[in-house]
């Protein structure tokens, strides 16, 4: 496998959790729009994105291979702890 298979083969890991972390930050963003207005939507992104990627690595050690939906379901819950945590927990700025 060359390098460019490998970087297909890392993007296409980690799309899962950067559309989730985007998108969910993006609906926080317009839902509670009043309370997240000091709250830029990119910090929310990076805490969304950067919870889902960790779910997908430890769920494919767990599970031995990607695509599990137990995977999948756990990535959406650590999505929204923490933007919750970001937007309205305690280290809120």
């Amino acid at each position: 496998m060359g390098p460019l298979d490998v970087l297909w083969h890392l993007m296409n890991f980690f799309g899962p959790a950067v559309g989730v972390g985007v998108f969910a930050a993006l609906l926080a963003k317009l839902l509670w729009w009043r309370d997240l207005k000091n709250v830029g939507w990119v910090r929310l992104s990076l805490w969304g994105a950067a919870s889902s990627a960790v779910v997908l690595v430890v769920g494919l050690f767990i599970y031995g291979q990607d695509g599990k939906t137990g995977t999948y379901a756990a990535m959406v819950l650590a999505c929204a702890i923490a933007l919750w945590w970001a937007a309205f927990g305690p280290g809120r700025r």
